[in-house]
């Protein structure tokens, strides 16, 4: 694949970024500010954001096998969402005694496959080092969640708010500069 394809492949996929930005603003928004909603609802709406961005992995890995030669990772990627999302949903009082360890390995492996994909694509594009940065602070949050399991629910409560809409800020800057991606000469 050449360095102009990779390009054109970003170019045309800005937008699932954005969304997936967009999806994880909306749920980080939603814990902080309704605190007081019930952990049945946070596991639904994990449920649901998991699912929805593991079908996008999987849209866009599908799309791009012929022209992505890493579309693999995505796909695999997409996969755990959508396990995580349906273990969520169809057993929600299991998931919420271990919501805490989902979200812990969500972020951590998400985290890593980003830190990967930041060197991958560090050639073909400039500012792969926020890719590489929200990579960091997911495998960062998923340790935390992970070493101080007994700090609340509440406490993980914001935790999940404020890595939420981090993430999702870093994911709709990513789609931008991606959209406007000119190749450099």
């Amino acid at each position: 694949m050449s360095d102009m394809g990779g390009v054109q492949i970003v170019q045309r996929n800005w937008w699932l970024l954005a969304v997936r930005g967009l999806l994880a603003i909306i749920l980080g928004l939603i814990v902080l500010f309704l605190p007081g909603i019930a952990l049945l609802a946070l596991v639904y709406v994990f449920a649901a954001y998991m699912l929805i961005d593991g079908i996008m992995a999987i849209v866009t890995a599908i799309q791009e096998r012929g022209r992505l030669s890493r579309w693999g990772w995505i796909l695999f990627e997409g996969v755990l969402g959508i396990i995580a999302g349906l273990v969520a949903f169809f057993y929600p009082g299991i998931t919420a005694l271990i919501l805490l360890y989902l979200v812990a390995a969500w972020a951590i492996i998400t985290g890593v496959m980003e830190i990967v994909t930041a060197f991958i694509i560090r050639d073909m594009v400039s500012w792969e080092w926020l890719l590489a940065l929200a990579g960091i602070v997911s495998v960062l949050f998923g340790i935390i969640l992970f070493v101080h399991p007994g700090a609340g629910i509440l406490s993980i409560l914001w935790l999940v708010g404020v890595y939420s809409i981090i993430f999702g800020i870093a994911f709709i800057v990513r789609a931008f500069q991606h959209r406007s991606w000119t190749p450099a000469v």
